[in-house]
C-alpha cells in the first residue's frame, strides 16, 4: 500500500518522476551524508584538526559503506533525526576496518544539521539539474511551436468569453515566456542554495575550540566547502531558511506557469471547442472511458494541472519553516522534510508529462477558423469600432457596432454585413471581415519572445 500516488505502483507512471525521485529518497539521502562525513575528516585533516590516517580511513570506509536505512529506522525514531544512528554504524564500520583510533575523530566538531543540511544542497544540485534540463526542453518545443503557428488564427478569449481574433502561435509565446524567466531565476538560485551548512551544534563551531580557534574552524570550513564545490556562507544558516523557502517559490512558479498552459489546453480540448487534442503517446492514443468508448480524454493535460495545484498549494505551507525558533527548531525542520520532496518531484512530473504533451499536441485549425465564424462577426467588434472612428466621432461609432451586436445576437445576420448596411463610411468592409488582419502586434512579440531566448 503507498500513502500518495508518488511512490505508487500503481499512480507513479502518471504522477510521480523516478529520476527526480532517486536522489530524495533513503539510500540518496544516507549515501550524500556519508559523503559529507568522509569530506569533513579529508577537509580537517588537511588543516591539522585530526590526524591524516584518520581521515584516510573514514574516507574509505565513508565512500564504500552502505547502510539499509531500516537499519536507522529506529534510532530515528528515537532521536527524531537520522544522523546519530548513522554516525554510530559509521564509527563501528571505521572501527572494523582496523581504525580503533580514527573511529573518534568520526563527525568531529559537527551536528546533526550540518551533516543532513549539506547533504540535501548536494542532492539539490543534481534535482535541478534535472529541473533545468527539461524546462530548457520544453521551452525550445514551445518556441518552434510558436514560430510555427504564427500565423494561425484563433479566437481569444478574455474572462471566459470570445474576444478578438488572436495567433495560437502569441497563445503558445505566452507560455513560453515565464519558463525562460524561471530559467534565469534558477540561476540565482543555484548561487543561493549551493552553500556550505557547517556551524556544529549552536552554530558557532565551538568544538573546534582552543588556541587560535576561530582561525581554525574557518579553515575547517573553507576547506571543507571546498571539498564539496559549494560557497562558504557568511555564518551559519541552520536557522536561515530563505533559500529553501526560495526554492519552494520558484517550483510553484514553474508549477503555476505548467498549470496555466495545460488549463488552457484543457479548455481548448473540449468537444465543444475542438481546437486541440492531445495526441497519441508511445504509439496509443489513451484516455479511455471504461463505459463511453468515444471519449478521449486528455490524461496528459489533467495530469500536469493537478500536479501543478498540488505543488503550487504546498508554497504557503513551505513559508512556515522559515519559522525557526532559536539556533535550531526540529518543529520547523521537519516540515520542511514532509514539504520539499513532494513539491520537487511534483514540479518534476509537471515538466515531465508537459514535454510529451506539446510533442504531441494535435492542431485543428479549421476548427479555429470555424469557431471565428460562429461569433458571426461579434470577435470584430472592437476592429469594427475603431475603423468606424476614423470616420465617426468616437462615441457615434462604439453606440452604432454595440447596438449591431445586439441586432445579430437577436435577428443573426453577420455583423460587418449590418454595419456597412447601416452606414455610408467609407470602410474597408472587405478586409476588416479577414480575422488575420485583426492580430495586431502579435508577430512582433512573438519575435520578442523567440529573440530573449536566442530563437
Amino acid at each position: 500500500m503507498s500513502i500518495t500516488p508518488f511512490d505508487s505502483a500503481l499512480f507513479g507512471p502518471l504522477l510521480s518522476d523516478p529520476e527526480l525521485a532517486r536522489w530524495l529518497d533513503d539510500r540518496a539521502q544516507l549515501s550524500f551524508m556519508l559523503a559529507v562525513e568522509g569530506a569533513l575528516a579529508r577537509a580537517e585533516a588537511s588543516v591539522g584538526v585530526i590526524p591524516e590516517a584518520a581521515a584516510k580511513v573514514i574516507t574509505e570506509v565513508a565512500d564504500s559503506l552502505e547502510i539499509d536505512p531500516a537499519d536507522l529506522a529506529e534510532g530515528t525514531a528515537r532521536d527524531g533525526i537520522p544522523v546519530p544512528a548513522l554516525v554510530a554504524a559509521l564509527r563501528k564500520a571505521v572501527t572494523a576496518a582496523g581504525g580503533l583510533d580514527a573511529a573518534q575523530y568520526v563527525h568531529w566538531g559537527a551536528t546533526t544539521q550540518d551533516i543532513m543540511d549539506t547533504g540535501l544542497v548536494l542532492r539539490l544540485r543534481e534535482a535541478l539539474d534535472i529541473l533545468e534540463d527539461r524546462l530548457d526542453v520544453l521551452a525550445g518545443r514551445l518556441a518552434t511551436l510558436a514560430d510555427a503557428e504564427r500565423g494561425t488564427v484563433m479566437l481569444a478569449r478574455t474572462r471566459g468569453q470570445q474576444a478578438t481574433p488572436t495567433s495560437f502561435g502569441l497563445k503558445v509565446a505566452g507560455w513560453l515566456a515565464p519558463l525562460d524567466r524561471h530559467l534565469h531565476r534558477l540561476r540565482v538560485l543555484e548561487g543561493n542554495l549551493q552553500v556550505l551548512s557547517f556551524g556544529g551544534a549552536a552554530g558557532n563551531l565551538s568544538a573546534l575550540g582552543g588556541s587560535g580557534s576561530q582561525n581554525r574552524a574557518a579553515a575547517v570550513e573553507a576547506a571543507l566547502a571546498e571539498e564539496l564545490d559549494l560557497a562558504v556562507p557568511t555564518m551559519p544558516w541552520h536557522n536561515q531558511r530563505d533559500s529553501l523557502v526560495e526554492l519552494g517559490n520558484w517550483l510553484g512558479l514553474v508549477a503555476g506557469s505548467l498549470g496555466k498552459m495545460a488549463g488552457d489546453i484543457l479548455l481548448m480540448c473540449q468537444n465543444e471547442v475542438g481546437e486541440l487534442r492531445e495526441g497519441a503517446h508511445n504509439g496509443q492514443r489513451g484516455g479511455g472511458s471504461s463505459t463511453l468508448p468515444q471519449k478521449s480524454n486528455p490524461v496528459r493535460s489533467e495530469a500536469v494541472l493537478s500536479l501543478a495545484r498540488h505543488a503550487a498549494g504546498l508554497v504557503g505551507q513551505l513559508q512556515l519553516c522559515a519559522f525557526h525558533q532559536h539556533e535550531r527548531d526540529g518543529v520547523a525542520w521537519q516540515l520542511e522534510w514532509l514539504l520539499l520532496p513532494q513539491m520537487l518531484v511534483a514540479t518534476g512530473a509537471a515538466l515531465r508529462q508537459s514535454i510529451d504533451l506539446i510533442a504531441s499536441l494535435e492542431i485543428d485549425r479549421s476548427r479555429m477558423h470555424a469557431n471565428i465564424e460562429t461569433t458571426k462577426g461579434l470577435a470584430l467588434a472592437e476592429a469594427a469600432s475603431f475603423a468606424l472612428s476614423i470616420h465617426l466621432p468616437r462615441p457615434e461609432a462604439q453606440a452604432l457596432v454595440k447596438e449591431s451586436c445586439k441586432m445579430v445576437l437577436a435577428d443573426g445576420g453577420h455583423l460587418i454585413d449590418l454595419l456597412a448596411q447601416r452606414t455610408a463610411a467609407p470602410v474597408d468592409w472587405d478586409a476588416l471581415r479577414d480575422p488575420a488582419s485583426q492580430l495586431g502586434a502579435a508577430e512582433a512579440f512573438i519575435d520578442r519572445v523567440l529573440s530573449a531566448r536566442g530563437e
